[in-house]
Order: structure tokens, then sequence, then C-alpha cells
């Protein structure tokens, strides 16, 4: 029989659209969440919705970093150096993946759920979801030189060779500067790439919840989740409240998707690759946004200030914020926009993005047929967390996995 009851742990972009999208096909669902709607990696992303940037983390480049960049506070990618044998087996499998052959079999797993994942979105939007996307026009990439502006065009032709639909346009610095008069002199080259959107992520996501809410899905924030277990018939969670019972359930909490689903079999280790993000005001804010591949930061306008983002901090997922990794990230963007006030900064935040080691997400079914897992996006839970749930939601109603999660078996 098709599952009636079913609960979804964590109330981020993934585990609501799981929840919205379940409702959609009938059940009746309640959300758990130990903190908030939103309140982890959610909130303070990009709110980039990408497809043509959605790729694996993996790749040769970051090998070309070397030791000692990988080892500084100020580089894009930073492991600090402790004794974490967790930390360290991710870390052996994460440089094993990094190689041309594996990113483009990761890749290829990619590009059917990047085909979809802006659908999956206007779903959510006739559906009656109040948080339209935008249209981001324009979508600039960035860069000092030509040369350096070589590195993503290729990897975009790449991509594009894989399947992956890729509208870019290339442009000298004075066509950038015209485009979006908020770049200074030091951009020398950019690609315009067509077709991508963004959002508010934490109004985003704060509206999809009030959507679960208003169809009769029950959300139960502050409560801790502390097991889940399949009964035979139904599947028990023992939470701060006590004892809740359900035909299925969906764990999607992210960097700890590992705590709940180990025991039905899911080993792929999900490791906390934290980002940071802050507000800032500006007298021209980007019409669109601004990505600065080399120095891995990203520009967003939302809500009247613009949102920068960067960093990939390989660090536990409860660690304070490291104001070292803000002011890295302040002075990377520095040179590129005008007249930012980098020093008026709010809302500073370190949210811990769930990574694997190969790159792909973990979604779909357990050893457990009344638990499944969606989790392990990495970087890219927002844009393709609608999808994820779309996806999810039919494998646990109709109890079978849609071809799109063939490469994302929780239990590779």
């Amino acid at each position: 029989m098709s599952p009636q009851r079913v609960a979804v742990v964590g109330a981020g972009m993934v585990g609501l659209s799981t929840a919205w999208f379940l409702q959609e096909r009938g059940a009746e669902v309640a959300v758990f969440d130990r903190t908030g709607v939103a309140a982890g990696a959610s909130w303070g992303n990009a709110g980039w919705l990408a497809p043509a940037l959605t790729t694996p983390l993996p790749e040769p480049a970051v090998l070309r970093y070397g030791l000692r960049a990988v080892l500084s506070p100020r580089s894009p990618v930073y492991v600090p150096i402790r004794p974490d044998l967790a930390l360290l087996r991710f870390l052996v499998g994460f440089a094993r993946h990094c190689t041309g052959a594996r990113w483009r079999r990761a890749m290829r797993a990619y590009v059917p759920l990047n085909d979809r994942a802006l659908d999956a979105f206007d779903l959510l939007e006739a559906g009656g979801v109040a948080a339209p996307t935008k249209a981001a026009e324009p979508f600039l990439a960035c860069f000092r030189t030509e040369a350096d502006r070589r590195t993503l065009q290729a990897e975009l032709a790449e991509v594009e060779e894989l399947g992956q639909k890729v509208d870019v346009e290339v442009l000298d610095g004075a066509e950038a500067r015209r485009r979006e008069p908020a770049l200074t002199e030091e951009v020398g080259a950019a690609l315009q790439l067509h077709g991508q959107r963004f959002i508010d992520p934490p109004r985003f996501v704060a509206a999809l919840g009030t959507a679960v809410q208003e169809r009769g899905g029950a959300l139960h924030t502050g409560v801790t989740v502390h097991s889940v277990v399949d009964l035979g018939g139904v599947v028990a969670l023992h939470t701060d409240e006590g004892l809740h019972r359900f035909d299925a359930v969906v764990v999607a909490t992210g960097a700890e998707l590992n705590r709940l689903t180990g025991k039905y079999g899911v080993r792929r280790l999900v490791q906390a690759g934290r980002g940071y993000s802050f507000s800032v005001p500006a007298p021209r804010i980007p019409a669109g946004p601004i990505y600065l591949p080399t120095q891995r930061v990203a520009c967003t306008p939302l809500s009247g200030r613009l949102r920068v983002a960067g960093m990939m901090e390989f660090r536990r997922a409860g660690e304070p914020l490291d104001p070292r990794r803000i002011r890295a990230i302040a002075d990377a963007v520095r040179p590129f926009l005008r007249d930012l006030d980098l020093d008026d900064r709010r809302d500073e935040w370190v949210g811990s993005r769930p990574c694997t080691d190969d790159g792909l997400p973990l979604i779909g079914p357990t050893r457990s047929r009344r638990v499944f897992a969606a989790g392990g996006h990495g970087m890219w839970g927002i844009v393709l967390g609608p999808l994820t749930g779309q996806l999810v939601a039919e494998a646990v109603l109709t109890g079978r996995t849609p071809p799109e999660l063939a490469a994302t078996d929780p239990l590779r």
C-alpha cells in the first residue's frame, strides 16, 4: 500500500520541498526540525538557480590549488589542520574523485537533474508558494583578464558537450561594465549566462513552509529527532516530544544526514563544507548576480542590499564563525565592485553545506523501504531542492525510484 502518513526530518529547502510534493500526491505530512525553517544552509547562501553552473564539486582544478593554498585561511578552499579521522577519510575520497574522468561521469548524472530543476520551481509557484523566482539578467561571471576567463569557458564547453544546456555570451571588460555599471575597471573580461534565475533564500523557504502548513502539514520546530526505527509495519521517530509513528520518513538533515540514516546502509560520509556570507549596502546594487570564479565569490542583490558569499571550509558543522573568512571574502570582492561599504556588514553567517566525496547527492530509498534519504547536495541544495522533493515524493508513494536518481543511490 502507498504510504499515507509521511514524516520529513529537516525544514530546509530540500525537506520542505519534499513535504510539499508529498502533499501534492495526497499524503499527510509532518515536518520536524531541531531549530526552525531555513535555519541551516538554506538561510545564508547566494540563492542562485543556475543549472549551467551546477557541477560536481570534486574537479581537477581543486587539486591545483596545492596543499599550501588549501591550508591558508584566506584560500577559497580551506582545510584546518586537526586530528579528525572522519575528515581525513572524506578528503582522501574527495581527492580520488578530482579527476577528469570521474568529474565527467558525475556531470552526466547532473544533466537530467539540471534540465528539470527550474521546472520544479515553476510547479511550486503555480501551486501557491508566494515567493516567485527572479530572472538573472544580467548574470555575469567576471575576470581580470581573458586568460583567467578561459578556465570557465572550457568548463562550460565541456558541460555542454556532456548534454547540459548552456547559453553563454563572451564579453570584454567595457561591455561588461556597460551592462552592469557597478563593475570597476578591474574587470577586463566576462561571460554572461542567460536563462538562469535567483531567489531570496530565507524568504522563499519561509514561503514554502507556510504553504506546507496551509495545506494541512504539521511543522514541529525546536524538536530533535533522536532516532528513526523501522518497526516493520510503521517507522517510529523518537523525538523530544515523544514517539511519533508514520508509514515512511524522509531524512533531509543536511550535513547530519548520516546520524539517522547510517544504520540503514547510508555509508557514504556527508561532510560539512561550510560557506560564509554577509550583506552590504551599495549606491549601485547590481541588477543581477555577479560571479567571481577565480576568487570563488558569489554576489546577489537581495532586499536592497548585496549578499556576498563564498568559501568552502571543511570543518565540523557546529563550530563558530571564523571572522578571518569573512574578511577574506570582503577583500576578494573589493576590487571588482564600485562603492561597496564592505565595513558595513550585516547578517554575517556561516552554514554547513552537506558535501559528499564523489560530488553527487544521496537521494532515494535506503535498506529500509520506509526510510528515504534526501541530502548531500553540496552547494546545490537550493537549485536542486524542489526537484529532489518531487522525485523523492514519487519514490516514497509509488515504490519506484525515478531514473533521474539512478546515480544518487544512497547505498552506493
